[in-house]
């Protein structure tokens, strides 16, 4: 039996214990909301590695089995346990998560190897886990504060498909990371509440159903926006299927996507792609998590 340690760290932090690539015991949540879209931002770095081991800790001292690897899914460019890059979480910028929390974890009595994962690439790992699909390429957005790209198996580069250049118009600078006419600047949380400092992006999307013309047109924007980014990726690594989740995945109308996407992508061997919608949950996160953490274990000579 192989036993795990998944961690979330987005808008909240959430963990479980993981045997035999399945969730066992109950998902734990703290400093944090899942419904919050920015509860996370004010909290230093240092006291995110103590929550985030004290976590550990807890879940390690109840499993029935000594825990082979920990994973860690946090948004951001990640490399070797490093978070080089993290717009919507600051704070861990330059952070080296990897060795920090193997040294909180460490004096709890917890000696485990960390792995630290992409959120969006973690959750594509935990929906190849859960559907049978870890021999496949498996492509992930996911819709919130920010927005991710997700890719497993996991390959060598930086993937943060939120940050792709989706329009050339000189007046989209939305984006938290400050660049201009990047995907998240349109459709990411934070950058629409700047966009529409009269209404919430709730409010904008309910004001399109209702007619109202602005706020059509946004939508369609969103839509075209996303429907590009996938195009490109299609373009770049072929068709297949692509899972969209995240906490407003709800704003997410797949007739519109679609149609955007079939205007964009003419060429018909890149024609077979397909779209599925996943309810926003920690458990695909957490069990992805801890698939890229013994994956990593099992490729580390």
């Amino acid at each position: 039996m192989t036993t795990a340690i998944g961690v979330v760290l987005t808008e909240h932090i959430a963990a479980a214990r993981l045997e035999d690539l399945q969730l066992a015991g109950d998902i734990l949540h703290v400093a944090g909301s899942p419904e919050a879209s920015d509860s996370l931002e004010s909290v230093p770095s240092g006291e995110l590695v103590a929550l985030i081991a004290a976590q550990i800790a807890a879940l390690a001292a109840v499993a029935a089995h000594p825990v082979d690897a920990i994973g860690v899914a946090v948004p951001g460019i990640i490399r070797a346990g490093v978070v080089e890059e993290s717009p919507n979480l600051q704070q861990l910028k330059g952070a080296r998560l990897a060795a920090q929390l193997t040294a909180a974890i460490k004096q709890r009595g917890v000696a485990a190897p960390v792995h630290i994962a992409n959120d969006a690439d973690a959750i594509a790992a935990g929906v190849a886990a859960t559907r049978g699909r870890l021999d496949k390429l498996t492509r992930v957005w996911t819709i919130g504060n920010g927005i991710g790209y997700g890719r497993w198996p996991y390959a060598d580069g930086v993937w943060e498909g939120g940050h792709i250049v989706v329009t050339l118009d000189p007046r989209e600078r939305y984006c938290g990371c400050g660049g201009v006419g990047h995907l998240e600047g349109i459709m990411g949380y934070r950058a629409m509440r700047l966009r529409f400092l009269d209404l919430e992006p709730e409010e904008v999307f309910a004001n399109a159903k209702a007619g109202d013309p602005r706020c059509r047109d946004f939508v369609d924007l969103w839509h075209r926006a996303l429907a590009a980014a996938t195009a490109s990726f299609i373009h770049l690594a072929g068709p297949g299927r692509f899972y969209f989740t995240g906490r407003n995945v709800d704003f997410l109308d797949l007739s519109l996507l679609r149609s955007h996407l079939e205007s964009m992508v003419r060429m018909s061997p890149l024609q077979s792609f397909s779209l599925e919608v996943l309810p926003s949950d920690d458990a695909t996160a957490l069990i992805g998590a801890g698939v890229s953490a013994l994956r990593e274990l099992h490729a580390t000579p």
